[in-house]
């Protein structure tokens, strides 16, 4: 009992909670819906109420003159006809604006939250971009706030339906208390039973898309996957599209089964409500039948009864189910104000970066990723001089990568800590940290917009040192050729004319960027991997050169790279276990590094 208190005082909060968020946010953004809202309640009560009342003055006019009346009750119920038809066509008139009206803020609104969530997304920690749980946060809170709740004017739009139809129940309830009061228990004990039941209901869906947010997330990657023309080699040449399809066919079958699973158990529920009205409607019908028989009501007045208690019911109806609604729409949309209130990864810190030199240096760092009990990295100290060239080796799986992303700080180390000119990095303004590194990672990625803003990411183009840093990589004899030049855009996914880049044009295009943020520390992690071995070597003795006084740091397999750097750090047994000069680990007896150079060297010996 009081676990399902707590349960309905938490969702009574969660409902709250985001009512007052969407009612917030369209008066910061689009306080002039407000107007909007109060129309439609004014001339939906007007609606209402004329559709009850006035039928049963035409009508009893009408018998009036059936029954021998004179003119002026022909004048009056074509008077009452001219007044109905008038209101009526003012009214669907104005609607019909209003509707637009919402149409449009609803575009905006859905937009709106579209870019909120993708912001949202981007500005999340490293860390929460690789954990299933922050993701399947995401998926809840896009699908939350599409089709499930249907976005902040969804919301709006049943809120302000239910104060409509508030205000006609206190309308229809004055006409009915004074022409069949009896009406008002039969309706309202037939709701409260058919309340009950629509509840359930609601409980059972709102389960049910819990339970479909990961499998949507897998659905929808795989039909991306398929669709991607960066995936189509692999796709092809591997005939994997059956698997492909087999993947999608597998989750949308899940989904099906949960659908059905679904409509079996509310099927139950709905039977009951159907046969709930139908008893309310015929016990409703006799009794007013029943007073115009006995001459206790007029024909009009029995109109509007049949009228008003149809709309008694199904305002209180739409009231009780609103809330309802109102409650599963608000469960639906809250995943987004929880994905947008979604825990930081690490702790931010303040302090600004100093100008000038910079010494890194990392203090008995261990790291093991979330979820996992495995360390990656134990025991790491090292110090890294400001404008030292450092090279780091290792084989797969030694730590390498996961050393920069600690440096980087796109995860927090576990144990230890690093420092930057003597403070624990984690204490320094996030902005400003980044600014310090140009990084090529691996697993680069460049986006399908123009080579000049896949240069400068940040929006501020300098033509003029895009093609400096074109000629430092050796990229601007190339991108002279394209047929737009800087302003050819990469790829076709958007532009028919899209140029498709090599896998060595790919790699000097993240180099650029990397020499145009002209950052104080430079990583490349094998971003030239698939450049031969001579091309390498070229462009990373081209890039030590360039970098000059800038800290540089450098992961490659090949070891002849290695030969231009001051220092030279051995990663293996997750762990640094050499660290020194080329010739100085060379040169070790039965070291790791002289037993990697030796086993590479002789390719190009022989």
């Amino acid at each position: 009992m009081c676990k399902n208190k707590k349960e309905k005082k938490e969702k009574n909060h969660i409902t709250r909670e985001t009512l007052l968020f969407m009612i917030k946010l369209v008066r910061r953004e689009k306080p002039s819906l407000f107007i909007v809202y109060i129309l439609t309640i004014i001339l939906g009560f007007i609606y209402e109420i004329i559709e009850v009342i006035m039928p049963k003055f035409i009508i009893d006019e009408a018998a009036a003159v059936i029954g021998g009346g004179g003119e002026e009750h022909i004048r009056k119920a074509v008077l009452y006809v001219g007044f109905f038809v008038v209101v009526h066509t003012f009214v669907n008139y104005s609607n019909s604006i209003l509707v637009q009206l919402k149409s449009v803020a609803k575009e905006w609104f859905d937009e709106y939250i579209d870019v909120q969530i993708g912001d949202h997304a981007m500005a999340m920690d490293f860390e929460n971009t690789e954990n299933p749980e922050a993701l399947d946060t995401l998926q809840k809170a896009k699908e939350g706030m599409d089709w499930y709740s249907g976005g902040v004017c969804g919301i709006m739009d049943s809120f302000i339906f239910m104060i409509q139809q508030a205000a006609l129940l206190c309308g229809v309830s004055v006409v009915i208390l004074f022409t069949c009061p009896l009406l008002l228990p039969v309706q309202i004990i037939s709701l409260i039973i058919i309340s009950i039941f629509n509840a359930k209901n609601n409980e059972l869906q709102k389960a049910s898309f819990l339970r479909l947010a990961k499998s949507n997330r897998v659905f929808f990657y795989v039909l991306y996957a398929l669709a991607d023309f960066q995936y189509g080699k692999d796709i092809r040449l591997y005939e994997s599209a059956d698997m492909m399809c087999q993947k999608a066919e597998h989750f949308s079958d899940m989904q099906s089964k949960e659908w059905i699973n679904q409509d079996k158990k509310t099927c139950k529920n709905s039977w009951v409500m159907d046969f709930v009205n139908s008893f309310r409607d015929g016990l409703s019908y006799f009794y007013i039948g029943f007073l115009a028989l006995t001459k206790a009501i007029t024909i009009g007045e029995f109109s509007m009864c049949v009228s008003g208690s149809s709309k008694f019911y199904w305002s209180l109806h739409r009231i009780i189910t609103g809330i309802q609604d109102i409650s599963k729409r608000c469960d639906y949309a809250h995943k987004y104000i929880e994905f947008m209130d979604y825990p930081a990864a690490m702790v931010k810190g303040d302090k600004p970066v100093k100008n000038g030199e910079h010494v890194i240096e990392f203090v008995n760092v261990g790291f093991k990723y979330p979820r996992s009990e495995n360390y990656v990295l134990k025991n790491i100290n090292i110090k890294i001089a400001s404008g030292e060239h450092l090279s780091i080796v290792g084989l797969n799986g030694a730590g390498k990568t996961t050393f920069i992303k600690l440096l980087c700080r796109l995860y927090d180390v576990t144990e230890g800590e690093i420092l930057i000119d003597g403070v624990n990095i984690k204490e320094y303004s996030e902005e400003e940290y980044r600014r310090l590194f140009a990084v090529v990672f691996q697993d680069f990625q460049l986006f399908a917009f123009s080579m000049r803003e896949n240069i400068a990411l940040n929006g501020e183009a300098d033509d003029e040192r895009i093609n400096e840093v074109l000629k430092q990589s050796g990229l601007y004899e190339d991108v002279q050729k394209l047929e737009h030049g800087l302003d050819t855009t990469l790829f076709k996914s958007f532009d028919e004319k899209g140029t498709e880049l090599s896998g060595g044009q790919k790699q000097k295009t993240a180099i650029s960027r990397a020499l145009y943020k002209d950052a104080p520390i430079v990583i490349l992690d094998e971003p030239t991997a698939a450049l031969d071995p001579v091309a390498e070597y070229d462009i990373y003795r081209q890039f030590n050169t360039l970098v000059g006084g800038k800290t540089a740091i450098y992961i490659s397999h090949r070891l002849s790279s290695c030969k231009f750097c001051d220092k030279i750090a051995v990663f293996a047994e997750d762990t640094i276990k050499e660290y020194g000069t080329h010739d100085e680990l060379a040169d070790m007896p039965n070291g790791i590094y002289s037993e990697m150079f030796a086993a590479q060297a002789q390719y190009y010996v022989s």
